[in-house]
């Protein structure tokens, strides 16, 4: 049981969340649909993080004299502002 309730707040699982997996005899209950909805948060958290993390490391290693002459550093920028941040040189394609 311990082990469940770790893993759940790894996942990010609020308290409550993790009292609605357990059943009224204490054993697991777990909502599929909940750990589904929970990986596709992840999914969109890691793709963020991803895409700052790259942001990051291009500012660091840019070969540009000035960040402000570099076209990436300005588009990171732009995105940031308006929080649509995306990993350098990687497009995501516009629905249609």
């Amino acid at each position: 049981m311990l082990g469940l309730i770790a893993l759940a707040r790894a996942a990010g699982f609020s308290l409550d969340e993790i009292t609605g997996m357990l059943g009224p005899d204490g054993r697991p209950s777990i909502d599929r649909l909940m750990l589904t909805a929970k990986a596709q948060e992840l999914d969109v958290t890691i793709r963020r993080l991803t895409a700052l993390r790259d942001s990051l490391r291009h500012a660091a290693d840019c070969p540009a004299p000035s960040h402000q002459e570099c076209p990436t550093f300005r588009r990171i920028l732009r995105a940031a502002s308006t929080g649509s941040l995306r990993a350098p040189g990687r497009r995501t394609p516009r629905p249609r």
